[in-house]
This record gives structure tokens, C-alpha cells and sequence, in this order.
């Protein structure tokens, strides 16, 4: 059986309908959190009076860390949401990084505030710093909300110690994806003590209203794009397992039906959540990149076997139920900006490079794909792959190690070799992490901007 969907020209059609100039909104999406960090320590300068005394002092410091930790917990969760403008035109990865680092400083900021202000409360009671531990258990039975908080904040750090990258490694991925969804649960906790305790929102109402809406906004977009989208778009679709088909050892292609697959908005090079809703696969929700251009009746994805959930996929029976969410990622067509384009994939990699490959408008000798793979017999989908070449007279080439185990030569001489013209080129990558790395490296040693140099990991 063949797993072919080929697109052709109407595939090609509909990308060069979507591509258009694009801007990063990185830069001004960082200025508007600015933005609402510099309101927030306003908010805090304004009902800070003079303060002449160390006790003072550390409450105020404690205050504003606890302000700064919980307006970035709003964005800890806001880059939980999925909301489209981020995950497409930001991308998926970018995002995740952000949610990563955003989460380290408000675990930081939390920390500090906790110590600060029960420091600060100690010393006006008139007790020590070695008294923190007493005060910290009478402000939690004492002042309103507080119980609460205190669970919410054990929540977050335990969320944070698994996701220590060693810690987190050694979790399986399911088990990590539910601990983190006790992010939502975490904030809900600490959410009510900023109300009733901050001195800020008791002397400011008009500061509480804005509180409320910040966190408000943010929970209608989680129910929105985590809940309620996904829900409409299965329903729509009311996709199923077609087939599942082994396209070389250790991969296999699922191909899944559905009503108006094309009105899902998915493009080549995105990503989906995937639940299969098969015994043992139920709770588990994986992405998988979309390893041809989608069509109306049909999707498909490309899965390499490395762990307990995608080395399950070759079991799915034909008429398995379906629930997806997405389509999620930027590694598209708009994010070309130059006539000629250089696909490199590593090994599985080469699913979102596939559809790629299939779609990107371009004349003939516009389109360059490189496969990197252990061996001849890894290059999955090479039929389709040549047959996608020779109908479009695109060029396609292989790196694979030698008959000793030698690896091929990637570098930015041996590219400047096979493509002369390599730094006129825009670049899509998808592959390991360290592969990425390694032809990043090469193709900025040959000339290649790294504005055009574009890669999604979904590690994350």
C-alpha cells in the first residue's frame, strides 16, 4: 500500500495564497510585557511611602517581588494558552523557551517574596530572622487566603523541581505534561491572597479591577484555545485511523480521515497534538509534524519509534478515534523570504521538510532538500521524496554514514561545495538537537544570515 498524498499544484496554490511579509512580533510583544512590568513597579512606587527604617525596607522589597511574581505567573499561563498569534507566527518552540524562562523568574521572584515579607512581619512582631519559619506558620492559619497560597506555592515548586532538565529526563513525557497542567491550579491558589493581603489593590481599587482583568483575560484564552477549540474542531472533523502503514524499520506513517480536513487551517510544516483514543493511548497527547500537505479528505503523520507512545502507533486498528489540537508551529511557508530554499531534515526530521518540499512555490532548481540519515535504508519516504523532486526539478541529496560508521561531512565548506549559492538561500531545518546545532554552526560559517535560518524544535 501506498501512503502518498501528494498535493501537486493545488497544494502549492493554496501556501503561496498564505504567504505574505512577515514580521517577527517578537520585539514589540516583548516591549508590551515591559510595558506592564513598568506598571506594576509604578503601582508599587506610588503606595510605597518614605521609608526610613530596615523593617520597612524588607517588607517593600517584599511586596515588590511578590507584584512582579504574580504579574508574570499571568504570563506563565498566557504562554500555556496556545493562542495562534503566538504559536504561528512566534512558534511553538520560542513560546515554550519563554514559558521556561518565565516560570524560572517567577519561581525566583517568589522566593524572595515569601522570605521578604515573613522577614519583614517577623521583625515587627519583634522577632529574629531565625523566627521566619514561626512567623511564615502564623501568617498562613492567621491572614485570609493564605492557606491557600501556601499550597499553590508548594505546587509551583514542585512543578519546578520536575522540571529540572536531569529531573524532567528521567520522567516519561505523559507523566511531565500532567504534573506541569498543575501550573492552572497552582496560580488559582495564589491568586486570592494577592487580593485580599496586597496593600496595593486595598488602597487602589481601580488597580484591583485591573488585576482581576489581567488574570481574567488570560483565563477566557486557556478556555478558549485549550478547551473549547479543540472541542469545536474534533467535532467538526470527527477524525479516525484510516491506516498505519511501516514505512521503514522503526517508522511508521498514520493516516487519518475526516470531514474538511482542509478547513482545519493546518499548513506544511505544522504541528498537531494527537490523542489516539485507543486502549493503553487514551491520556496521552503527543506532536507529530503533518508529513504531507493536507487534503480535504485526508492527514497524515510520520513517526519514528522512541518511546512508549509512538512505539504504539503500529498497533492502531483502522477506525481508532481521533482527538487533535492544533494546528500549532511557524515553520512555514511565510516565513520565506527569498526566492531559493534549502530544506535540511535529520532522520525524522524529515516529515515537516516532506510536505515542504511538496508545497513551497518555486521554479525549477529553486528547491534544494538534504536528508541526513544513518543509513540508506532510515531514508523514509525517499520514493516520494525523488518522485516529488523529478515532477518539480527540485534537487535532492543525501548525507549518510559510511560503510565503517564514519559520518558525512556537513560543513560550511562541503556546503559552499554542493550549493555555491547556499548564502542566497533561505533554510528550514528540522531535526535533533544537536543535528540542528551542528548545521546551524555550518551554515553561518557559509554565509548564511541567521534571520534566514529557520527552526522549530518541539522538544519542549
Amino acid at each position: 500500500m501506498t501512503t502518498t498524498l501528494a498535493g501537486g499544484r493545488a497544494a502549492r496554490r493554496q501556501t503561496m495564497r498564505r504567504i505574505r511579509p512577515r514580521r517577527s512580533p517578537a520585539v514589540p510583544l516583548l516591549l508590551a510585557v515591559g510595558a506592564g512590568a513598568v506598571a506594576v513597579l509604578w503601582l508599587w512606587w506610588t503606595n510605597t511611602p518614605s521609608i526610613a527604617d530596615t523593617t520597612g525596607k524588607i517588607v517593600a522589597a517584599g511586596r515588590i517581588t511578590g507584584l512582579l511574581a504574580g504579574y508574570l505567573m499571568a504570563l506563565v499561563v498566557l504562554q500555556m494558552a496556545r493562542v495562534p498569534a503566538l504559536e504561528r507566527r512566534v512558534g511553538s518552540d520560542r513560546v515554550a523557551r519563554w514559558h521556561a524562562m518565565s516560570g524560572r523568574y517567577t519561581v525566583s521572584l517568589v522566593v524572595a517574596h515569601v522570605f521578604l515579607i515573613m522577614w519583614g512581619y517577623a521583625r515587627q512582631a519583634g522577632k529574629s530572622l531565625g523566627d521566619i519559619v514561626q512567623q511564615t506558620v502564623t501568617s498562613v492559619t492567621t491572614l485570609p487566603d493564605m492557606g491557600k497560597a501556601a499550597i499553590g506555592t508548594g505546587l509551583l515548586f514542585v512543578i519546578a523541581f520536575l522540571s529540572i532538565g536531569p529531573v524532567r529526563r528521567r520522567l516519561p513525557y505523559d507523566g511531565w505534561y500532567h504534573v506541569h497542567l498543575l501550573t492552572y491550579a497552582s496560580v488559582f491558589l495564589t491568586f486570592w491572597h494577592q487580593i485580599t493581603t496586597g496593600n496595593e489593590f486595598a488602597v487602589e481599587p481601580a488597580a484591583k479591577t485591573v488585576w482581576y482583568g489581567l488574570y481574567g483575560v488570560v483565563t477566557a484564552l486557556v478556555l478558549w484555545y485549550r478547551i473549547i477549540t479543540p472541542v469545536r474542531l474534533n467535532l467538526r472533523h470527527r477524525m479516525r485511523v484510516a491506516a498505519v502503514v511501516e514505512e521503514t524499520p522503526g517508522i511508521v506513517s498514520v493516516l487519518i480521515s475526516g470531514r474538511r480536513l482542509h478547513r482545519m487551517g493546518a499548513e506544511a510544516g505544522q504541528f498537531l497534538r494527537w490523542r489516539f483514543l485507543a486502549p493503553g493511548m487514551r491520556f496521552s497527547s503527543h506532536p507529530y509534524s503533518l508529513s504531507a500537505a493536507p487534503r480535504p479528505d485526508m492527514l497524515r503523520i510520520t513517526v519514528k519509534a522512541i518511546g512508549d507512545h509512538s512505539s504504539r502507533l503500529r498497533e492502531l486498528e483502522p477506525g481508532t478515534r481521533v482527538w487533535a489540537e492544533g494546528p500549532y508551529g511557524a515553520l512555514t511557508a511565510q516565513r520565506r523570504s527569498r526566492g531559493k530554499v534549502l530544506l535540511v531534515a535529520g532522520g525524522v526530521g524529515i516529515t515537516p521538510m516532506r510536505a515542504l518540499f511538496e508545497t513551497l512555490p518555486g521554479a525549477a532548481g529553486d528547491i534544494t532538500l538534504l536528508y541526513r540519515a544513518n543509513s540508506t535504508q532510515d531514508l523514509a519516504l525517499w520514493s516520494e521524496l525523488a518522485k516529488i523532486a523529478d515532477e518539480r526539478g527540485a534537487r535532492l541529496m543525501y548525507a549518510v554514514n559510511s560503510p565503517d560508521g564514519e559520518r558525512p561531512d556537513i560543513s560550511a565548506e562541503s556546503l559552499q561545495r554542493k550549493i555555491p549559492d547556499v548564502d542566497r538561500h533561505d533554510v528550514f531545518m528540522c531535526g535533533p538537537p544537536g543535528f540542528a546545532q551542528s548545521v546551524y554552526d555550518a551554515l553561518r560559517g557559509a554565509g548564511v544570515p541567521a534571520r534566514r535560518i529557520h527552526h522549530e524544535s518541539f522538544e519542549m
